[in-house]
């Protein structure tokens, strides 16, 4: 069924000391659901509180963005885990973040994994089973957000845990409906615009071999390193205003 609201989220707190990304700061007024950086592969405590404040001014849904602990490669180098140790670095990154944001007056709704995490939790089911897993060991009405794939559905349907199917705005499908995940290769803004009209008329996207897929699209992602990002955004919203993505599906289900 076509989606008449859509999400659009951006990842935040991106930097570390002197090292912040300011562009992201711009953005705010053009999404309605922020992933803030959990301190592990970015993110220092100044720098989380300076993006959970202007959330609370955009009034902006807030969610965890997890990685793996890799500050010096910005949590983009994989990284083999147990599952305990997956659990523990689940429950400590969107602990901080939770309690930072209850100071604040301020709740989370969503966790989503940053960059090799991401990557990995796409393409291995009993990695994302377990990042699911300790996200309801936290809390149970806490939502998962990752790429829109069969591994995405199994954990849904394994743990009963809500997801939130994303799609790429800006990246390339290949053939096997796999993202590429070159981060310097994105897709031009007019095909990139394209893709949220294919989303929003007929739940598709079209792949690498021109073919279209079904897809199940709760959420957009923006990346916030893609040099257009700014327009990107801007003419985003000429099509479609964003959405929170708990609002569009209680608003789907009759609730609100």
């Amino acid at each position: 069924m076509p989606s008449k609201y859509i999400d659009f989220n951006i990842d935040a707190a991106q930097g570390y000391g002197i090292y912040k990304n300011d562009k992201e700061t711009e953005l705010l007024k053009y999404v309605s659901s922020v992933y803030i950086s959990c301190g592990f592969h970015a993110g220092d405590p100044l720098l989380i509180r300076e993006y959970l404040l202007k959330c609370k001014e955009h009034n902006l849904t807030i969610g965890a963005h997890i990685g793996f602990n890799d500050i010096a490669g910005l949590g983009y180098r994989p990284m083999e885990l147990s599952s305990d140790e997956i659990e523990a670095i689940v429950l400590y990154q969107v602990g901080a973040l939770a309690s930072f944001a209850k100071s604040y007056n301020l709740t989370i709704d969503s966790v989503r994994p940053h960059g090799a995490m991401y990557k990995l939790a796409s393409e291995n089911f009993e990695f994302s089973l377990a990042i699911a897993k300790a996200i309801q060991k936290f809390d149970k009405w806490l939502n998962y957000t990752c790429l829109d794939n069969e591994n995405l559905n199994k954990v849904s349907e394994e743990t009963g845990i809500v997801v939130n199917r994303e799609v790429f705005i800006d990246k390339y499908y290949t053939p096997e409906f796999n993202v590429n995940w070159d981060y310097k290769k994105y897709l031009n803004d007019d095909d990139a615009l394209n893709r949220i009209r294919t989303i929003l008329h007929s739940s598709q996207v079209k792949l690498g071999n021109g073919i279209f897929m079904p897809v199940k699209c709760d959420t957009i992602h923006f990346d916030t390193k893609n040099p257009n990002i700014v327009q990107l955004l801007q003419r985003a919203n000429d099509i479609v205003k964003p959405s929170p993505t708990n609002f569009n599906k209680a608003e789907t289900s009759g609730w609100v």
